[in-house]
Formats: C-alpha cells, structure tokens, sequence
C-alpha cells in the first residue's frame, strides 16, 4: 500500500502532517480517544511514537479498510471516541457498507479522516480518486463534513469533529489555498460583496474563485464545513442566481441549496468534479482543468451563467 506521497515543491507542512501532530496531541489528553489505522501511516514519525506510548488505544488492522470501520463501530459502542484514518476511497467507498451498518445502522459514530481528495495523487490513478465521498455520505445521515482550505484549518476542524459526538468526516487534501480562513464551524463566511451573483467556495476551491472572479460584481462566501451547510446565512446572501463550487462531484450540494431556496426563484450553478471517468492520469492541476475547476475554468462557466 503506497503512503500518500508529498508534492516535490512542498517544503511546508501540509494538511495530513498536521492532522497527526494534532490528533497525538488530543489523544494524549483525552483518554476517550482511540486510533484505528489501515496500514498507512502507521509507522510514520509521530503516527509511531503515538502508537508505542499508546498501545492500547491505536489499533492498526492492515489493509483491511472494511474492519477498520467495524472496528471503529465497536469502539463506539463501548463509549470510546473513534478516529478512522486512511485513503478516501478505501475509507468511504470501499468500506461504505461497513459505515452504513457499523456506524449508522448500530447508532454509534466515529470520525473518519482522509487523505487523497478527488485526486491529490492523479498519477496512482482510478484507485486513487474520491471525487464521490460527500454524496455517498449524504445518503445515509446526518454527518458533519469538514474541507479544510489551508493546513492551519486543520486543528479546530479535528477539533469540532472530535467534540461533536456525531459522525463526522474531515477530508484533507494536498491542495490549499494561499491562506488559512478561520470560520466559525458550519458558517459561511463573506469575503466579497457583490450585485450579480452570490459564489460559495468549498475548501481547497477558494483561491482559484477568488481569481476568477476578481473582475465580477459577485458576492464571494467561503465555508470549510459543507455539511451541517449553513442555509441560513446563504438566504441572506442570495441573489436570485447562485454558484457553488466543490472540490468533489458536481452538484453534490444541489438539494440542500434548492431546499434552502425552494420558496424563492432562483437559478443554481454547481461546479466540481465532473461525474465520467475521464480516464487519465495526468497530475491534480491537469485534472482541475480538465474540470473546469482553475481559475480560467471557473471564470468561463460563471461569466456564462450570467451572461457577462
């Protein structure tokens, strides 16, 4: 099983890296929390000085993704505060069936945390792509979805997901914006005000919006908490035309928004990972072009949209 591979300019820490500090932290002082690892990075650095000083509370299972989940649900059970970490494809779609039983069925939670995104590491190809986790996760209850911009995000995400006592999923990524943006968690926050549109940011999206709208008379919103999403400060905002843009599959936030808005005219427009298989490898940037998700991208479907 490759471990997530670091990007050849990354001189900086990333997101995972301060997913690891923090959660050794936390686990140092909160006796509920227990670690169930899927062989990656399980004798990495701080993953291993964690697991020798704590042995009876990480648990590594190998590359069986599917009992990690079941193990985590039967941590749960006992009143223990599960963390389950791995690739997201291998901890949300192929150990799906296990969150749906193990987790929701039994009425237990844990927190789930990935690394990967839709496709941080493009050239491990199609195994290695999740562009279709946060759908999977709305069909069947009411997670708590965090999508950190910036690594500094990071801490208070973990923090909020560990504290809520509900499952919840913080998806990690090797892309970031330029800046951390500290969001009350579930709130949007408005960075730019306009006339012609209201444009929402999710996670790892906003610099290139804020790019591609530069020149446009848009409301810009950010938020790093998709899920609870927050309707009530969008109903404030809103215009009658609307964009969101993900960095998982498109249209994934279509029926929280379109209820939000159900008693109002509005027009929608929802970009993120396209939903064919393009079958390529390429790198993430290539594929953020391909979907139309740079900021040239972005800017072309807006200024279409509204017709600019």
């Amino acid at each position: 099983m490759p471990t997530h591979p670091m990007r050849a300019d990354d001189e900086h820490t990333v997101m995972r890296d301060v997913f690891i500090s923090h959660v050794g932290n936390m686990i140092e002082n909160d006796p509920r929390l227990a670690l169930v690892l899927a062989d990656i990075s399980a004798g990495e650095g701080r993953f291993a000085q964690i697991v020798r000083e704590h042995p009876d509370r990480i648990i590594n299972v190998g590359i069986r993704e599917q009992l990690m989940i079941g193990t985590a649900g039967g941590l749960g059970l006992t009143g223990l505060r599960p963390i389950a970490h791995s690739y997201a494809p291998f901890l949300i779609e192929r150990a799906f069936e296990q969150i749906k039983l193990d987790l929701e069925h039994q009425g237990t939670s844990a927190v789930l945390v990935s690394v990967g995104a839709s496709y941080d590491w493009a050239e491990g190809g199609y195994t290695h792509f999740s562009p279709r986790d946060i759908g999977l996760l709305d069909s069947i209850g009411d997670w708590r979805i965090h999508t950190p911009g910036h690594p500094d995000e990071v801490p208070a995400a973990l923090t909020n997901a560990v504290d809520s006592d509900r499952n919840a999923y913080l998806r990690l990524s090797l892309q970031e914006n330029q800046q951390p943006h500290h969001t009350a968690a579930g709130k949007l926050s408005v960075l730019k005000r306009g006339r012609a549109a209201t444009v929402v940011a999710v996670g790892t999206t906003l610099d290139n919006v804020l790019t591609a709208t530069a020149d446009m008379d848009v409301t810009v919103a950010y938020t790093n908490t998709p899920r609870p999403f927050d309707t009530e400060t969008l109903r404030q905002l809103s215009s009658d035309d609307i964009v969101i843009v993900e960095p998982y599959q498109a249209g994934s936030s279509d029926w929280i928004i379109n209820s939000a808005l159900r008693d109002r005219p509005h027009r929608l427009l929802s970009l993120g990972v396209g939903r064919n298989d393009l079958n390529r490898y390429g790198t993430s940037a290539d594929h953020d072009w391909w979907h139309g998700l740079d900021a040239a991208g972005i800017a072309g479907s807006i200024k279409r949209f509204l017709a600019l």
